[in-house]
Formats: C-alpha cells, structure tokens, sequence
C-alpha cells in the first residue's frame, strides 16, 4: 500500500519583494523540488536559481553538469513541473526573476510557490 503521508506535495512561498529579483532562501526541510506555481502578477522573465548545500551558510548560482545555468521559463498564473534531480543536492534556494548575469526586477511582490515532495 503507498504511504499516502510521505508522498504528500507541500509549497514554501519563496516571496520576491518589490524592486527586488531575488527571493529569501527556502528551506527544503528534507523534501525535493518538484514544481513552481506562477503568481498572477509575474513581471515576464525566466526563473533561475541561487542553491545552498548547506543550510543557507554559502551560496551558488546554480549550474547543470554541462555548465549551463538551470533555467525555468516561466510566465504568470502557471504551473511548472520540474525534474526534482537537478535539485537532489539542494538544502535551500533562493528564486531570482532573471538570470545572474540579467536580473529582472519585480514591479509587484511576488509569492513564486515551490512545491516539495519526500521520494
């Protein structure tokens, strides 16, 4: 019988302020990342990520094993499913609205919504 407990989705709100295009971190508390949901009142621009591998001490633009800086291509009211691999070795993240080297400011603060789920 599947353990209903376990596989239970829970969402973190990773809150971008106004002005700002980096999020505060969020902590994973154990759990992967399986999705982002979109806020309505999204400033159009791709998501990316800064990880921590250890609670929140040191932090890393995140970059796939080819280099590539892991990018979301996000717009508003959406629901993104992702590959809860690429986010294995996460402990937290921060979202950013843009890339690291082309930031995008919000116009409005923003809940970007990040679901988890134990594997």
């Amino acid at each position: 019988m599947t353990n209903f407990v376990l596989n239970m989705l829970s969402t973190e709100n990773a809150e971008i302020a106004v002005g700002a295009a980096l999020s505060d971190g969020v902590a994973f508390g154990g759990l992967r990342l399986f999705g982002i949901v979109m806020p309505a009142a999204w400033t159009a621009a791709p998501i990316t990520f800064q990880a921590s591998h250890d609670n929140g001490v040191t932090w890393h633009n995140l970059y796939d094993a080819d280099g590539v800086e892991v990018t979301v291509q996000a717009a508003a009211s959406r629901y993104i499913a992702l590959d809860p691999v690429l986010y294995s070795a996460v402990s937290m993240i921060k979202v950013r609205s843009g890339t690291a080297s082309a930031p995008v400011n919000q116009v409005a603060a923003c809940d970007v919504g990040l679901v988890l789920r134990s594997v």
